[in-house]
């Protein structure tokens, strides 16, 4: 069944001349993993919150449309049922944080959701061993690096073990290091777990190889949604809005294009090794 499903979405926010979205339409697999890019202000966090039902429960502006979240719409959920269903992670970390440690930020929203504690305490558990951050359990959620922070706002959103897990732009404010622990933490996400994720991000190298489709979001719109390989190969679609597919991608499909390689696309580094190693096997063996 659809995850989520959303049908000629408009939003335009209180005292805005223009609207954020014009008209949107998406649907999410449950238990996919869904991409999200676009240009910069081109709506993508505007999107993810009516997912999560920040837009029209949080906010104020003009809503047109339907958001439906597991069949039920979702201006009509209580932020209890939206809790349980959909959870998010932003891009600056400490902008979800209340407590004074990061256990007992890990405990929050369990707590608050009044689960049992034997159950509190698997998630807990199994939380702080996904996101590796079991040494951190004592310490103050503020004092530690941006990455550490990140994994924290995941591990806490994890704990609550929502349906959907949205991430927007995870690795906008931490260090290259932090960037790798939080695409570990999406591949284990992918491969260990039915969650429905949906992650808006700029890094595409990395995004590519873990996602089922990528949408493309720009002026408002959903522009484009399909395979990663099927949006990132038409680097001119891309390159029109202002968007870079990763540099092997690049190269490959400047080589199809000459006519030098009739192959795949490649989307990662270790799909172009092959690829190269390929075509320069072809190349000895030509006449």
């Amino acid at each position: 069944m659809a995850a989520v499903v959303i049908r000629d979405l408009h939003w335009r926010y209180e005292n805005a001349r223009e609207p954020a979205l014009r008209g949107c339409d998406l649907e999410v697999e449950e238990g996919a993993f869904l991409g999200i890019i676009g240009p910069n202000e081109a709506g993508k966090t505007t999107l993810v919150s009516c997912i999560k039902g920040l837009i029209p429960h949080s906010a104020h502006g003009v809503y047109q449309g339907s958001v439906r979240v597991f069949g039920g719409e979702v201006r009509q959920k209580t932020a209890l049922q939206l809790a349980a269903e959909v959870g998010m992670v932003f891009a600056d970390p400490e902008a979800q944080f209340t407590a004074m440690t990061v256990e007992e930020e890990l405990l929050l929203g369990a707590e608050n959701m009044g689960l049992p504690l034997p159950l509190i305490a698997e998630r807990l558990a199994w939380v702080s061993e996904l996101t590796g951050i079991a040494d951190l359990l004592q310490k103050s959620p503020y004092d530690i690096s941006g990455g550490q922070k990140q994994r924290v706002a995941i591990a806490s959103v994890l704990a609550m073990q929502p349906r959907i897990l949205i991430l927007d732009e995870p690795t906008s404010m931490i260090d290259p290091l932090g960037k790798r622990q939080v695409f570990e933490i999406l591949r284990r996400l992918r491969t260990e777990t039915s969650l429905t994720l949906i992650v808006v991000e700029h890094n595409i190298e990395d995004l590519a190889p873990l996602a089922d489709r990528l949408a493309v979001v720009a002026e408002g719109r959903v522009a484009r949604v399909g395979t990663p390989r099927e949006i990132l190969e038409d680097t001119g679609f891309l390159g029109a809005l202002g968007l870079a597919a990763p540099e092997v991608t690049e190269l490959f499909a400047r080589l199809r294009a000459d006519g030098l390689h009739n192959g795949a696309v490649p989307l990662a580094l270790d799909e172009a090794v092959a690829e190269g190693r390929a075509l320069l096997a072809g190349a000895r063996g030509a006449p």
